[in-house]
């Protein structure tokens, strides 16, 4: 059968984040895409000017096309602004029997804030007990968890913890925020946590960094892989997308990773 993903998502008009970042990852992966956009925002490199919600009408009429007609393999839910938007997307999820992997997109990689603060409960309440997997930065995982930013992996450890016991059957605490040479991510399951390093990339290309890792994620379950090996599979991927952004050439601002590395390179080669 073909691998199918379906992102829920906010479409990025840069198209380096959101939808379109999603499509690209799956595409990257060998897994067809489709899309329920909850938000158009428009955007660019140096940051986001406006943000329109889809109705939670057509939200709902997204999902009732996509999931009644496509063999989905995965779900991704990534920008959800509002608590009208995470109340179709629970009753989608719910109605089609689908758990899903959630990047909470609470902030852009500008700063910018892309959820409404009435709306982080809802989230949580609705969402995260239909979460096969949850991905918050550690910014994400203090507001979600209403604790300071996690400075060691021991506190890290606690949010992950306390995530787990609001419904999400598995927590990845990503750890591009902290500081250091390595760029370390902790799967957290139940069982033993998985500590999963990479060195830091240092470069102003990466914009679409959470987006990307949480469909990668989503392509890998769409392939029938393991959980564990899906996030493993995904932080490869990503750790190899922002090194080979170093030759993207895109935008004035924070620009995108390279999707398609594996497929083709700005200097030809």
């Amino acid at each position: 059968m073909t691998a199918i993903a379906v992102t829920i998502a906010g479409s990025d008009s840069g198209g380096g984040a959101g939808i379109q970042a999603d499509l690209k990852s799956f595409s990257a992966l060998g897994v067809y895409g489709a899309s329920v956009i909850t938000a158009i925002t428009a955007q660019n490199t140096r940051g986001v000017m406006a943000v329109e919600d889809i109705s939670p009408a057509v939200v709902t009429a997204q999902i009732d096309a996509v999931f009644s007609d496509l063999a989905v393999g995965a779900v991704k839910i990534g920008m959800v602004s509002r608590q009208e938007t995470i109340a179709a997307i629970a009753s989608g999820l719910k109605r089609y029997g689908h758990l899903a992997v959630i990047d909470p997109v609470m902030v852009a990689t500008s700063g910018d804030v892309l959820l409404r603060p009435d709306a982080i409960a809802t989230l949580k309440e609705e969402l995260l007990p239909l979460g096969h997997i949850v991905t918050p930065n550690l910014p994400e995982a203090a507001l979600m968890t209403g604790r300071g930013i996690a400075e060691s992996e021991t506190e890290a450890s606690r949010q992950a913890e306390a995530l787990l016991k609001l419904g999400a059957r598995a927590v990845l605490m990503k750890g591009g925020h902290s500081r250091g040479d390595e760029a370390v991510d902790i799967l957290f399951n139940g069982d033993t946590p998985l500590r999963l390093s990479r060195p830091r990339v240092e470069t102003r290309n990466d914009h679409g960094t959470g987006c990307t890792l949480s469909a990668a994620i989503a392509a890998g379950l769409a392939r029938r892989q393991r959980l564990q090996d899906a996030v493993i599979a995904a932080k490869a991927y990503l750790h190899e997308a922002l090194v080979a952004a170093a030759e993207l050439k895109i935008g004035q601002g924070r620009g995108p990773v390279h999707h398609f590395h594996q497929w083709w390179s700005p200097n030809g080669n």
